[in-house]
């Protein structure tokens, strides 16, 4: 083989390796600092390193939460402002994200998102920091191409007023659709409450309707914050934030049945109390959970195999200040932490066996980073 051949031969191959071990890493951010919207970046995921110049960089205001089509060919983006947005994006096949368009929300501060499992409507969570008017459940259509349409059906709940501070009005802080798409549920901080709701694709003016019973409650002043579903649907997980603890769900028949519930930390002081985020490794077998204020950690869990139960494993430092948001990437064996307040990401080795968070491997500059998702 001549030289010229094996020199291409050998770039060729570069660029293979390249590619099978690079991942696409989207960042959300809130942009009252240094940050501009939304980062794209290359993820080395057999060295476990963000690959330090962004692939793009995506304007948008603080698009603080984001939400991925089934396919990954959309994107959406909440934008929590005092006159709330949510924002629209194409996924092209080089990975290069263009804004498709950008509607009202319908309410103040809209924290989190999601689509229903039909991929009609995008759920928003209107937080609403000001107790007048309060936060609120928003539905906004979704055609074909991905566009938004304008709201067409609004919810707002009771507030159980426990902490005036905190509790004056209601607080929705994640809106997510059951794994079989039937049913949404809606975690609300100011109402101690989960709500359920009956999910109908096939309506245009009113797809949400409350379920029975139609809703599900918490400790008074718990304040119940992320859910999330297991793959098989049966057992569902939820963060108390203002507890800091994390309870355990049997699903029956689109109900929820508290079976168990833990402490994120030990301490007893209110501002070690600030759970928040929370994802279950790709073999369902740990469960990982953020807890911010002055604990800032992530807490890890076993998940028993026959009957979803939780046994602490670890509590694991995130070297920094607010883990608002954190991601397993593609190969699960790499754990990224987005702390806010002290601008970086943390990329921490994870045991598949053991579950264990090890070795943090890099240390990643970013202003105000929010929330993580990979494309692959």
């Amino acid at each position: 083989m001549n030289r010229t051949w094996k020199t291409l031969l050998t770039a060729s191959c570069m660029t293979l390796t390249y590619t099978a071990q690079a991942a696409t890493l989207l960042v959300g951010t809130y942009t009252d600092g240094a940050s501009q919207g939304i980062y794209r970046y290359a993820f080395d995921s057999e060295a476990g390193t963000i690959r330090p110049e962004p692939l793009q960089v995506v304007e948008s205001v603080s698009p603080s939460w984001l939400v991925l089509s089934e396919d990954k060919r959309l994107l959406f983006a909440v934008n929590e402002t005092a006159d709330g947005h949510v924002s629209a994006f194409n996924i092209a096949s080089d990975g290069s994200v263009r804004l498709l368009d950008q509607k009202p929300s319908q309410g103040d501060e809209p924290t989190h998102a999601s689509l229903s499992q039909d991929q009609r409507y995008l759920f928003v969570a209107n937080y609403a920091v000001d107790p007048d008017p309060g936060g609120g459940l928003s539905v906004l259509p979704v055609d074909r191409q991905g566009a938004l349409q304008s709201v067409v059906q609004q919810v707002r709940h009771q507030a159980s007023g426990v902490n005036p501070e905190r509790q004056a009005s209601a607080h929705v802080h994640s809106v997510v659709p059951s794994p079989d798409g039937q049913h949404v549920y809606a975690s609300d901080l100011g109402a101690d409450k989960v709500f359920v709701y009956r999910y109908d694709g096939a309506s245009t003016k009113k797809p949400l309707t409350p379920s029975q019973p139609a809703s599900v409650s918490l400790p008074a002043g718990s304040g119940p914050r992320h859910l999330l579903f297991d793959a098989s649907g049966k057992y569902a997980y939820l963060t108390l934030e203002m507890h800091a603890e994390v309870v355990v769900f049997d699903v029956q028949e689109g109900n929820l049945i508290e079976r168990q519930r833990l402490p994120l930390t030990e301490r007893q002081e209110a501002a070690a109390k600030a759970g928040a985020g929370l994802h279950l490794s790709a073999d369902g077998r740990f469960l990982y959970v953020s807890n911010r204020g002055t604990a800032n950690e992530i807490v890890v869990f076993s998940v028993g195999k026959q009957d979803g139960r939780l046994a602490l494993v670890q509590r694991r430092s995130v070297e920094g200040d607010h883990p608002r948001e954190f991601a397993l990437d593609p190969t699960d064996k790499f754990l990224l932490v987005a702390n806010q307040k002290s601008n970086q990401i943390k990329v921490m080795r994870r045991d598949p066996l053991t579950g264990k968070l090890g070795e943090t491997v890099q240390t990643f500059d970013q202003s105000a980073p929010s929330d993580l998702k990979f494309i692959r």
